[in-house]
């Protein structure tokens, strides 16, 4: 499957803020938007107003890379918060946090949603006592998210753990770093999603 393979740093870069998509280095001075906030490439400095539809356009290239979606996937995710009751562009954003490779990243697992992403893949998490490899699995109220005990003393948890401070913890979540394991405790509210996004106009560009 086709994946992004290029400087992570230019994302940030194409969308002027930061996505926080490289982990600790993000929180630190050398964060390339802290020292080029313009978009990459020969004319990043020089590029002009965009449209109406060049502004819906980067808004939902944003929050595809901030989650590592393929445009399909990402398509097919709101698809179904179009089918779901309530307001759309929430319900999307709600879909996109319960996946589970997120919600191992939100409760301080791992570094960034890449490493969590691949952590699930390899098998280190269980779901209500169950190993779950599929990324996407959408959780539920109530699931309890736990690292296998095999797989504890892996570096990249314990460190990325231990810098918790950073991004602190969703309300929508609990977490027992002693015992590595989480638990959801409801669906998130917008204001609970730490996310700069303006996902109206995310629905305006599939509604047309």
């Amino acid at each position: 499957m086709a994946r992004y393979s290029d400087a992570l740093c230019r994302i940030c870069r194409r969308e002027t803020e930061k996505l926080f998509l490289k982990g600790d280095r993000c929180y630190t001075e050398k964060c390339a938007i802290e020292r080029r906030q313009y978009p990459p490439g020969q004319h990043g400095q020089r590029r002009g107003k965009l449209s109406d539809y060049g502004v819906q356009l980067r808004e939902k290239q944003k929050v595809r890379k901030i989650y590592g979606l393929l445009e399909g996937q990402f398509r097919s995710t709101f698809e179904r918060a179009e089918r779901k009751k309530g307001v759309t562009g929430e319900v999307l954003l709600q879909l996109l946090e319960a996946r589970l490779d997120n919600v191992v990243y939100r409760m301080g697992f791992a570094p960034n949603r890449n490493s969590a992403r691949q952590l699930v893949n390899h098998g280190h998490f269980l779901v209500n006592s169950r190993k779950v490899t599929i990324p996407s699995y959408v959780v539920r109220v109530g699931d309890v998210v736990e690292l296998k005990e095999a797989s504890r003393s892996m570096g990249i948890v314990t460190d990325s753990i231990s810098k918790m401070e950073h991004r602190g913890l969703p309300a929508w979540l609990e977490l027992d770093a002693q015992n590595f394991k989480g638990k959801v405790l409801q669906v998130p509210t917008r204001e609970d999603i730490q996310l700069t996004a303006n996902e109206q106009l995310i629905v305006e560009l599939y509604s047309k």
